[in-house]
């Protein structure tokens, strides 16, 4: 087989699962990670249908998915006194199966760190491609050369970045900032059935407020122009959330007292990704959010997932020919990544106007709503997923 060095940046979720399946096909596997460890915790992610499940399944980590699955969670919005407005079901935010988005990286981690090479606490500052393969620069290793390179190191991309140009070209900002703190803390229960959860939502014109929520145990979603900030510093951006709710009523200043306990802590701006031309250039590739990822959107963890697949799959098929494999990638991913769509969660969940808030819960319960997550459903299984381990005879890793 052809090039069949290969480096990914980047060990959330794309990464290991596209290390997974090139190790799987017969590539020498490499991964990047800045980060001087795995992320424990983090906000929950989830799968939905068919599509998602088969290439969990395929890889053999459905069970440990199902197994760490947190508790599916209806959102309740509320006014200032508490009383009930509006229902969000947790069957549309948390997919036919959640689980944190730490406990899913170590999966899959689990699942590859004895077969390839992973370099934690580093990251590539430098790419240089020649006729022979891509020469790269490390902040701290040495330099070293690889067949290709695959950028899964998310949103942010640094391999996007240094393959393709400026961030500003590529990834849209769409007028909103989230904030999640503290993991969610629901479980299934491995002695009964998992258990169903409330959380409570509040808004204000522009700003959401949510405790014990599907997706951490605080969500903050606020309207605002782009900020500047480090994403390094996160006291910074704690005073940012501070400041930004500090005029909002119901619970929220008992959830700004909380929030200063919790170690798991994220901001970041609600962003589309947006490739009008490729996927990849030259021997360099993306895959997951640096290449299709709207934030919140509801389908990238799954988009990471089946994006990872379907390259690892058509390169093994390609005899790793990665002219033919990058082509076909970009024509199934293209199709595909189109259920991230142009929708905008901040403007959903924080409409900026008191008559949007009202206009957004009547939504909630109406038929229009429900045929919402019927389309969903049938966007999430939109691909034609070939059986690839079976075309070219892949053996399970265990």
């Amino acid at each position: 087989m052809r090039n069949k060095t290969v480096l990914i940046s980047g060990a959330s979720i794309a990464g290991p699962a596209l290390a997974y399946w090139l190790h799987r096909y017969g590539f020498d596997v490499t991964v990047v990670e800045r980060a001087a460890s795995l992320r424990p915790g983090g906000q929950a992610v989830d799968f939905k249908g068919k599509t998602h499940f088969t290439v969990l399944e395929r890889m053999g980590i459905l069970d440990d998915i199902k197994e760490r699955r947190t508790g599916t969670t209806d959102t309740v919005y509320v006014d200032d006194n508490g009383e009930r407005l509006a229902v969000m079901s947790g069957d549309f935010t948390g997919g036919d199966v959640e689980i944190l988005r730490g406990d899913l990286a170590e999966i899959m981690y689990k699942r590859t760190a004895e077969h390839c090479q992973y370099l934690f606490g580093d990251s590539i500052s430098a790419l240089t491609e020649f006729t022979d393969g891509v020469h790269v620069d490390f902040e701290h290793g040495p330099t070293r050369t690889f067949d290709l390179v695959f950028g899964a190191d998310g949103i942010h991309s640094r391999v996007r970045k240094l393959a393709f140009g400026p961030e500003e070209d590529f990834v849209t900002y769409l007028g909103y900032y989230y904030c999640v703190a503290g993991a969610n803390p629901w479980h299934k229960d491995s002695s009964g059935p998992r258990e169903r959860m409330t959380g409570y939502a509040h808004n204000a014109p522009g700003k959401l407020a949510v405790t014990g929520g599907a997706k951490a145990q605080q969500l903050y979603m606020f309207a605002s122009p782009e900020l500047d900030y480090s994403r390094d510093d996160t006291e910074a951006q704690r005073r940012i959330v501070e400041e930004v709710y500090a005029d909002v009523s119901w619970e929220v200043s008992r959830m700004l007292d909380d929030m200063a306990d919790f170690d798991d802590f994220y901001l970041d701006s609600i962003s589309q990704a947006k490739l009008k031309g490729s996927y990849t250039k030259g021997r360099v590739a993306l895959v997951g959010d640096s290449a299709y990822g709207n934030t919140l959107g509801g389908f990238g963890t799954g988009l990471a997932v089946v994006g990872a697949y379907v390259i690892a799959g058509e390169l093994a098929l390609a005899d790793g020919d990665y002219a033919i494999a990058f082509t076909r990638y970009n024509e199934i991913m293209k199709r595909y990544a189109k259920i991230a769509g142009n929708s905008n969660a901040g403007r959903f969940l924080a409409p900026k106007t008191a008559r949007g808030i009202t206009m957004r819960n009547w939504f909630l319960g109406s038929r229009m709503f429900t045929l919402m997550m019927k389309y969903a459903d049938r966007a999430a299984n939109d691909i034609d997923l070939r059986d690839y381990p079976a075309m070219v005879g892949a053996t399970e890793i265990n």
